[in-house]
């Protein structure tokens, strides 16, 4: 891994643990063939070529607001409509 493009992306990317999730993911993105680089990198090393789209601003974090895309939110809405179908079911005749 190359140091300096560590740096860099740090100053983009001040918190390490976004920086590592963000660089890994792209890095996996990269050696799967998915996407091609979005920058010259001197290095073959995906991590190295993520650290570097990071650094030059070419890839960056977005997190979703607090409520959007919240599978938690979701799956109680799958319940929820699941046991309103059910609800006329569980009846017995002639209530």
């Amino acid at each position: 891994m190359n140091n300096e493009y560590l740096l860099r992306a740090r100053q983009v990317v001040p918190d390490a643990k976004v920086l590592i999730v963000l660089a890994s993911k792209r890095a996996a993105m990269l050696a799967s063939g998915k996407s091609r680089p979005m920058v010259r990198c001197k290095d073959d090393n995906f991590l190295d070529i993520a650290l570097l789209e990071i650094a030059e601003g070419k890839l960056e974090a977005e997190f979703a607001k607090e409520g959007e895309n919240d599978i938690l939110n979701e799956l109680e809405a799958l319940k929820k409509a699941h046991q309103d179908e059910l609800e006329p079911m569980k009846k017995t005749p002639g209530e």
